[in-house]
């Protein structure tokens, strides 16, 4: 049964990918490892091999019985992910991953290295059931849920390619995750917060980062909204808006049929209350479809004197896709208008663009194994 504010979507039944030690918490590990034959303390060596070292090879972890280290690896740290292909550019500073899944399913990651950061963007389900029609990702479909471990494994692979000077110039750390890939994140509720647990517990019992610096977005699922605000976590929440009116969104945004921008707003106020973070409203910028100067006005009542930072996204091209991003001139006026009431706004600089590896462009086209 789900638990109360469990969405709702679901995805088909499929087989569950295997057993990872990034989808148990740091107090079951132990258990795993007990019965497979080997003392408890196994586990947390296995810990810091994986969230420490970046590492699921057997050969490396020499502080373990060479007798024990494959079977271990096997049990606990089977390989989740496989590279199809690696896509570079904005002069090798950004990297989109096609990843193929234990079933056959494909998602994509994509690693962007800034002067002061480095963050990776991460899927957290194989295709969109949210169906908006300008996001390539929703006009896939739905294919499965992530495990905790698939997602936390994109962050893990991503570390691993820093170390090796592999994206920018030269060795480098995970400083931010995004939860901005394929998926809408809170219809996989249970793997989303479980991966962000992993990924904000210390090393060896997970990968360290500051829950500060992970985001979480949603097309405005209200009740998994709130679930989130009492788990005790300050992540940051992004709202993926789109339009400040019902009438629009319903066509932009189609679950805001069930969940209107006031009932979204609301549950994103409570949030910021009861978490003391500032909430993050994501707007894709659409010429001459949510645009209008009006629509940054009525944006900007709506949203004053909250604790809120307006993110406009230039639309990213999608195959087939009738949209096109805003004229220079009417993004300028949109930010006067947002600022005209008091409220914080940037232009997002735009990654990945060229590889189909930008917001909305995400799509992960099957590749022949």
């Amino acid at each position: 049964m789900p638990a109360p504010g469990e969405l709702v979507f679901a995805s088909p039944r499929r087989a569950k990918p295997p057993r990872h030690l990034a989808d148990l918490a740091p107090g079951d590990r132990a258990g795993a490892v007990v019965e497979l034959g080997e003392p408890a303390f196994r586990a947390r060596q296995l810990s810091m091999h994986y969230f420490g070292h970046h590492s699921a090879d057997p050969d490396a972890m020499t502080d373990l019985p060479k007798a024990s280290r494959a079977a271990l690896a096997q049990a606990l740290l089977p390989p989740l992910l496989t590279a199809v292909r690696h896509l570079d550019c904005d002069g090798g500073a950004t990297r989109k991953s096609v990843w193929r899944l234990f079933d056959g399913a494909t998602v994509e990651s994509v690693l962007m290295r800034y002067p002061q950061r480095v963050t990776v963007c991460v899927s957290s389900q194989a295709g969109c059931g949210m169906n908006c029609p300008f996001c390539a990702t929703g006009q896939a479909g739905l294919t499965r849920n992530m495990s905790a471990a698939e997602i936390v494994d994109q962050v893990v692979a991503a570390a691993r390619t820093l170390e090796e000077g592999a994206v920018g110039d030269g060795p480098a750390r995970v400083s931010n995750v995004v939860f901005m890939g394929m998926g809408e994140p809170l219809a996989n509720y249970r793997a989303v917060v479980g991966a962000v647990r992993r990924l904000t517990d210390p090393v060896p019992d997970g990968f360290g980062m500051s829950q500060r610096n992970v985001t979480v977005s949603t097309v405005g699922l209200v009740p998994a909204i709130d679930r989130l605000a009492d788990e005790g976590l300050s992540v940051t929440l992004a709202v993926s808006l789109h339009a400040p009116d019902d009438e629009l969104r319903d066509t932009l945004v189609p679950v805001n049929t069930r969940w209107k921008v006031g009932e979204v707003l609301d549950a994103a106020w409570r949030y910021a209350e009861r978490t003391g973070r500032r909430v993050s409203i994501e707007y894709a910028m659409i010429r001459d479809v949510n645009d209008q100067a009006w629509r940054a006005d009525l944006l900007g009542t709506l949203l004053r004197g909250r604790l809120v930072h307006v993110n406009l996204i230039p639309l990213n091209p999608t195959p087939g896709s009738k949209w096109t991003a805003s004229r220079p001139r009417d993004e300028s006026e949109f930010v006067r208008r947002l600022e005209g009431h008091g409220v914080a706004v940037t232009v997002r600089d735009t990654r990945g663009r060229e590889i189909d590896g930008a917001c909305g462009q995400l799509a992960a086209v099957t590749v022949p194994a």
